[in-house]
């Protein structure tokens, strides 16, 4: 069982910037591809991110192609999404996954664990 614990959402003006953590509570965090997706009011959830075990193949949604940065740092079992250039339409409750493949064909690239959630508002 992995968890997952998201951090760093608020409030912040458009145009300005925001730095998402998720700390995994694993030894195994390195195994893992790891994914950020978010959910606005009365939508569906999307997916934003997504980085593999190494770091070295990364994919965004074209939504944030630009202005998200994914990264992760496997000594400290930790993801990030640097969200900068935040636009009104990035308000929504950000979730990190953790999953066994990066490549998986399935929903949500077959993430299998999930946090709680952070959330990101943006006024305009």
């Amino acid at each position: 069982q992995v968890q997952l614990v998201e951090s760093g959402g608020g409030l912040v003006q458009a145009g300005g910037s925001l730095r998402l953590s998720c700390a995994a509570s694993t030894r195994t965090f390195s195994t893992y591809a790891m994914g950020w997706f978010r959910q606005a009011p009365g939508k569906e959830r999307e997916f934003v991110s997504r980085i593999n075990r190494s770091g070295q193949a990364i994919d965004y949604a074209d939504s944030v192609k630009g202005r998200f940065t994914i990264s992760r740092d496997n000594a400290k079992n930790t993801v990030y999404l640097q969200m900068n250039s935040l636009k009104p339409e990035d308000t929504a409750v950000y979730y990190c996954a953790a999953g066994t493949y990066y490549s998986s064909p399935s929903r949500d690239y077959g993430m299998e664990y999930w946090g709680k959630g952070t959330l990101v508002t943006v006024s305009s």
